[in-house]
């Protein structure tokens, strides 16, 4: 395979340089500041992640994304690839905000927990444009093992450290196992680049090792969103890890490896898709009863919602199984870009009601919010009708997206296991919702924070934006879905 590099590709992936160099400017700047100064990195990161925005933009703009794949294909950068980096930059912007005050109160430093932040993006940035496997796969491990020290940055925490060596064990594991499914791929077709591996197989014949392999690889990113049965490890990280961290963790990670799973399965492999399809469907459905049936079981708000992050996984999948229409990538953009307002705005909301420094933990903690906030249980109620998928909110809209594709697609027994699943979702969602409107009793301290109260805002609008205007949302969208589809 030769490599042609153009000058027009270091522009092209400029966002990515741009906000590495960024996060070895803070991580270089935080010991002259200390903790007593460190509100200073948070604006600073905040300030170079909006910078990469505007440079990805540009980037948006400029003819030369039109000379197709970049850095000798290992890049592309499409309307697809460029949807999932705005939405990750927003995503880190909403975790510091989120962060600041959480953090600052913390005994630990916070310019390293800042840089480490902006290199999870890094990885996340190159991981959605990535159009060669290897590439994707050095991006997913550049996200790991930040990502890693995040979950036990509070290293005082029992809690934290272990759900940091959870992880760190196995994501390890899954890396390893994505890793033997690239290898038998790559001994079997000789290529890694998706493009190229979907000209091959389309007239190749099938073979046991090379479905082995695809279907090893589909694991290694299963790991990644927390479908069941890779979806172990999730319960414990999220609620051991910073409440932030765990918003983020929800959110940012589950972004890229969605990206990454479609445009994978889309253009590489759509000829096994008798092969991974009947896969996807049970672990779609295993992931929409087991998550929703284990979440009424918590009294644990974090481990509650990190059930919860388990059932929305299952429903995103349907997406993928719907590949041959557009309704499966319009489901998969518009559900993703839902999720990211309804659950890092409820995990927001978590972080404001402060018990012994480490946000509210129990159902109870939420007891008569309404009593001494009406407007914060308000906001979160929109939120939990959103992620329960009640109209008109940002959750419907998605959820009727990804319901729409899985019909086309020809699997009307998931989108009726789905309903039941939404339906079950209530329970535990307005367990919360009792608790804050009908009981009399005390519960956590509200502390309020500006830098929050900004989080709480931008995801409740577009929360609001998505559910009451979708036609606007998917105007947008539909210029991300590539032509084909």
């Amino acid at each position: 395979m030769t490599f042609a590099f153009r000058p027009s590709d270091w522009f092209l992936l400029s966002p990515e340089l741009f906000l590495t160099a960024a996060g070895l400017l803070v991580l270089g700047l935080a010991p002259a500041f200390g903790k007593a100064k460190e509100e200073f990195l948070a604006y600073l990161s905040i300030l170079l992640v909006v910078a990469t925005s505007a440079i990805l933009a540009f980037v948006a703009a400029a003819p030369a994304r039109q000379a197709g794949p970049i850095l000798g294909g290992m890049f592309v950068v499409d309307n697809f690839a460029l949807f999932f980096q705005f939405l990750i930059l927003l995503s880190i912007v909403l975790t510091i905000l989120a962060s600041m005050r959480f953090v600052g109160s913390a005994p630990y430093a916070g310019g390293e927990y800042y840089a480490l932040l902006l290199f999870t993006g890094v990885g996340m940035l190159f991981m959605v444009a990535g159009d060669n496997l290897i590439s994707i796969y050095v991006a997913l491990e550049t996200m790991a093992l930040a990502s890693y020290v995040l979950a036990g940055y509070f290293k005082g925490e029992t809690k934290s450290t272990e759900a940091a060596l959870k992880y760190f064990i196995l994501g390890a594991f899954s890396s390893g196992v994505l890793l033997y499914g690239l290898s038998l791929i790559y001994g079997v077709a000789g290529q890694l680049g998706l493009p190229e591996l979907a000209r091959l197989l389309a007239g190749a014949e099938r073979t046991n090792l090379l479905v082995l392999g695809i279907l090893l690889l589909l694991a290694g990113l299963l790991f990644k969103i927390a479908a069941v049965p890779f979806h172990f490890w999730t319960p414990d990280v999220y609620e051991g890890a910073p409440t932030p961290v765990t918003a983020f963790f929800s959110v940012g990670p589950k972004l890229a490896a969605y990206a990454v799973l479609a445009r994978v399965f889309y253009v590489a492999f759509p000829r096994f898709h008798a092969d991974w399809g009947l896969i996807v469907a049970l672990v779609s459905a295993a992931t929409m009863i087991w998550g929703n049936v284990a979440a009424l079981m918590q009294t644990n708000v974090k481990r509650m919602l990190a059930y919860s992050s388990i059932s929305h996984a299952g429903y995103a999948l349907l997406g993928v199984l719907g590949f041959r229409t557009a309704f499966g990538l319009w489901g998969i953009l518009v559900y993703l870009l839902a999720y990211t307002f309804m659950n890092f705005g409820a995990f927001a909301l978590v972080i404001f009601l402060e018990t012994k420094g480490y946000a509210a933990e129990t159902v109870s903690d939420f007891n008569g919010l309404a009593r001494r906030n009406m407007l914060a249980a308000v906001v979160m109620l929109v939120f939990l009708l959103s992620l329960a998928g009640i109209p008109p909110t940002a959750g419907f809209i998605g959820k009727y997206y990804l319901f729409t594709a899985a019909l086309k697609a020809g699997y009307p027994w998931l989108v009726v296991l789905g309903l039941l699943a939404s339906a079950v979702s209530l329970f535990y969602y307005f367990r919360i919702a009792a608790a804050m409107f009908f009981s009399d009793a005390a519960g956590a301290r509200f502390r309020t924070s500006d830098a929050l109260t900004a989080v709480v805002v931008i995801c409740a609008a577009g929360t609001l934006l998505v559910g009451f205007a979708p036609e606007f949302v998917l105007q947008v969208l539909r210029a991300c879905v590539p032509g084909k589809y």
